[in-house]
């Protein structure tokens, strides 16, 4: 049966007739331009542009909403690294610094597996001192506690550093396909999407230096993708980024999708998740962060651009529950899961069990 699409160039009233060669390109299905999705950022007339967003994530999903019973692990939030804005990392001495060890890995794996969970999602800062084997046993910790759960786990930036701490860091390609190897036949079953930040170089080199770039970040997931596993792709905007630098890195995440769908055989991002930047105590503290509208309109543009990532996740913990329920209708479809505990970023500072 063939599902209809409403013809949203009759069903509202069209605010700004610059948008009426976007729309039909939409309904054709066609590929935006940067500049087209400038002016979807620019034009005046939000609700048809959440509107084209809404009919696209229609085409692909109907009414069905994705989210799944999961458990976030913060392993550590001890980290090399000192990025301006991050909230999260402490050094070893510092007040709130933490570890957790495989025995505290294996009963938090128990818990999620006794609430009924199907995903494990594991991310923590660059620990100076943790071995690489502190990594692989964690992995096999977890598979054999929950042998059916997935185990989504370790951003660009940690496979990086677990490469260095492998002592394969100078190997380049080899080097992180290696890791992401050991890391397999442990039990990782996909990449998130964490550590992108916005794959632009002065951005980069004002925000968070010392991390890996852009292309590094796509290094690894390409890696990844061609050993058969999926990944998220994230963007974390509203910070010293402009809206160009945001479209430029939707097109570099499009661009390496369509690469990856080359070959069927292969990995590819999954969804595509917008953070939104929020101040919390870090360094860039005095910048306000993005508005609601900035936010639905970011979802509703990522939905637009990506035309060949099939989800678009609104990460409730970072845009609150009630404006991922919102986008739902502006582009998004999947609202992450239940995460229980997130310790990396909250709205609100009060408490980070959010289950």
């Amino acid at each position: 049966m063939k599902t209809m699409t409403p013809d949203i160039s009759t069903s509202i009233q069209l605010r700004d007739p610059s948008l009426e060669p976007i729309i039909e390109k939409v309904h054709e299905s066609q590929r935006l331009s940067a500049s087209e999705g400038m002016l979807l950022y620019e034009t005046a007339d939000l609700w048809t542009v959440c509107s084209l967003a809404d009919l696209v994530r229609r085409r692909l999903h109907g009414t069905k909403a994705y989210y799944n019973i999961n458990r976030h692990i913060n392993y550590s939030n001890i980290c090399a690294l000192d990025c301006k804005f991050c909230d999260f990392y402490r050094k070893k001495d510092q007040d709130g610094a933490y570890e957790y060890s495989i025995d505290d890995i294996r009963d938090e794996t128990t818990s999620a597996m006794e609430s009924g969970a199907t995903e494990i999602h594991i991310v923590g800062g660059l620990h100076p001192w943790l071995p690489f084997s502190y990594y692989t046993e964690m992995l096999s910790a977890i598979r054999d506690a929950a042998p059916n759960i997935h185990i989504k786990a370790f951003t660009a930036v940690e496979i990086v550093h677990l490469a260095r701490i492998s002592k394969r860091g100078r190997d380049g390609i080899a080097g992180i396909t290696s890791v992401i190897e050991d890391l397999i036949e442990c039990g990782l079953g996909s990449l998130p999407g964490g550590g992108a930040e916005v794959f632009d170089d002065r951005v980069h080199d004002a925000v968070f230096r010392g991390k890996i770039r852009g292309q590094q970040w796509i290094d690894v997931h390409r890696a990844a993708h061609d050993l058969g596993l999926n990944s998220n792709a994230t963007m974390l905007y509203g910070h010293i980024e402009s809206r160009e630098e945001r479209l430029q890195h939707m097109i570099l995440l499009r661009d390496e999708q369509d690469r990856a769908m080359d070959d069927e055989t292969q990995g590819r991002f999954q969804a595509i998740i917008p953070l939104p930047f929020i101040p919390g105590a870090s360094e860039l503290a005095h910048l306000p962060g993005p508005g609601g509208i900035e936010n639905l309109r970011t979802i509703a543009v990522s939905r637009l651009m990506l035309d060949n990532i099939l989800h678009v996740k609104a990460f409730w913990i970072m845009q609150t529950l009630q404006m991922a329920q919102h986008m739902l209708q502006c582009g998004a479809d999947d609202i992450d899961g239940t995460v229980v505990w997130y310790d990396i970023t909250k709205v609100t500072s009060s408490s980070t069990h959010q289950e």
